[in-house]
Order: C-alpha cells, then structure tokens, then sequence
C-alpha cells in the first residue's frame, strides 16, 4: 500500500449512526454495491470485484480451492455474492483450459473439451461463499443465494470476534470435504477501532486458515480524490441505474443525500483505512500465536488514473503457496 499522508484517525461515518434512516442506508450500501461491480472498459481493466477475485486466485495459488470463504461483514450482500460468480468462473475456465491442453497433448484425434464435459468436474472445483454480519440482512441474501449454488448465508447475528462453535463445526476443516474456513472482509476492516481489531484477529487465527482484507480507499491524496470522483459517478449513472424509482432519485439529485454520505464517507473511510503494516501490528499484538502465519499485502488499480484497491491476505503457510 501507499505511505499515508496523516496518522490514522478512527472518526465516525455517517452509514454508521442508528439515527440514519434504514430506507437511505439501503441506498446507500446499493451504491457502494456500484462500486464494487460496475466496469467501465475505457477505465478499469475489470471491476473491483472481478479485481478481488483474481487477486484470491493469484496469491492463494493451489490452495484457493481449499476453503470456504465466509464474509463476517457482509452487510446487505456487498460484493461477495459478485466475487464469489467471478472466481468460481475462473477457476471453471482454468479447468477447461488444462482438461482441454491434455486431451490435445494425449490424443490429437479426441474430441474437443467443450464436447465432453461433465457439468459434476466443472462443479468438483468450485468454490463455496457464506454472508455473514452482526445484523443479517436475511431478505438481501435470500435473494442473492437464488442465483448461485455455490452462496448461501446465516441467517442467525455472528460476531466476528467471537465465532459461533455451530459455523466453525458446519464450515471448519473437520467436515467431510476437509476445506477451511477463510475470512473477507470486503470494505470493512477499517470500520473497527484498534480494541475490537486485535480482538476479531485473534479470534480470525483461532479460528481459521486464513483472511482477507480488500479495502477500495487508502489514507492518500489518490484516495481523497476517488472518494470525490465516486459522488460524481453517481450522479452522473443514476438516472440509468434508477429511472424506475422517483424516489431514489429524490436523494440523489433535489435532495444529494445519498451522493453526499457516499463522499463524506468515503473520505472519513479512507482516513480509517490501515496499511499493510498496521494490520500486521495489530496480528502481532492481538493475543495469538501468529507462528506459522504468512502475511502478504499489495496495491493495484482498479480505476484510472488514481483508484487503488489495497489487500492484506493472511495464511497459514501450510495452506500457503509456497
């Protein structure tokens, strides 16, 4: 990542606060769900999303389809439910790929892959993703689940800093398909002060064989200018995005609240926002053992010319590509 301009300063989001109404927070959280999914060719190489999910892929390398991925902070669906499509579409293509390189190499007659596979191999490597947060947003979930197999969600609060034994004994690595348990935290990390940061960690390495964290703002000047460049995004794609509802529209335009909470936010995000460095001092002090435990970190952009995606990914080295 970047090196921040200031210190970092835990101060409070508008999104946060129980007073904001939840009709505008919905917007709101659909508009950070923009965020996360939309692609505009001339800008980004691919959507943030689709951005996260290679990044899994790439660094994870053979051991990304040893785990479940469960986001403790999903809030109303976020991107998981889109990162989830996107790498298990990769890894599928990536199957068709080597399953087709060798039936070519062993069998220059045998017919191509696309004639011969069998929906259970693509499926064999696929990967599962569970919602998860402190207060459910079952109806937004339900609705995502529908349109994979491969998504579903508890319905029940779970506290990231103190799992439920149920979901480590339904997800963890003693069921029967042997995959551990990897924690995302998708634009979410920052939200939490030092205090409940150590504590969600060493809950995490206890728990776990590995996290993620994916944050689309960072302490910077190229951060503070993005956040800026997002509220006009908005305003300038909601009148495709939500012709069918006047009444969105009369918070984006005559009455800019949900424009105007997606900048202000966005900025105090970026101001909450640790570095790689800073999430490895709060691991190393959070109270567990973190022998064992490989941290790898990185910065790539997702929009031209200044939009920055930060990620910290955390694994045991056992499960880690070596």
């Amino acid at each position: 990542m970047a090196t921040p301009w200031i210190p970092r300063l835990h101060l409070w989001e508008i999104d946060d606060q129980p007073w904001f109404p939840s009709f505008l927070r919905s917007y709101v959280q659909v508009g950070l769900t923009h965020a996360w999914t939309t692609h505009l060719p001339l800008l980004q190489p691919s959507s943030p999303a689709t951005l996260v999910a290679a990044i899994l892929r790439r660094v994870l390398g053979a051991s990304v389809s040893q785990h479940t991925y469960i986001d403790f902070c999903a809030g109303a669906g976020g991107p998981t439910p889109f990162i989830e499509r996107a790498l298990n579409q990769q890894l599928s293509d990536s199957t068709s790929t080597n399953t087709a390189t060798t039936n070519t190499t062993t069998s220059p007659t045998a017919p191509s892959y696309a004639a011969v596979a069998d929906p259970k191999t693509a499926s064999a490597t696929a990967v599962d993703f569970v919602l998860t947060d402190l207060h459910p947003n079952v109806e937004s979930w339900e609705a995502a689940s529908q349109q994979s197999e491969h998504l579903s969600y508890i319905a029940r609060p779970v506290d990231a800093s103190a799992a439920p034994a149920e979901l480590l004994a339904q997800y963890g690595k003693e069921t029967k398909n042997g995959k551990g348990i990897f924690r995302l935290f998708n634009l979410a990390f920052h939200h939490f002060d030092d205090t409940l940061a150590r504590a969600i960690l060493k809950n995490t390495l206890e728990t776990s064989e590995g996290f993620g964290i994916f944050e689309l703002q960072e302490r910077t000047l190229c951060g503070f200018t993005t956040c800026i460049l997002f509220g006009v995004f908005i305003l300038l794609i909601a009148p495709f995005l939500y012709w069918w509802s006047p009444l969105r529209l009369l918070f984006v335009y005559p009455l800019p609240v949900v424009p105007f909470v997606l900048v202000f936010d966005g900025l105090v995000s970026s101001l909450r926002t640790r570095t790689a460095d800073e999430v490895e001092a709060l691991l190393r002090t959070c109270g567990a053992d973190c022998d064992g435990w490989e941290v790898r970190s990185g910065r790539e952009r997702f929009l031209w010319p200044c939009g920055y995606l930060g990620w910290v990914i955390c694994t045991k080295k056992a499960t880690a590509l070596t």
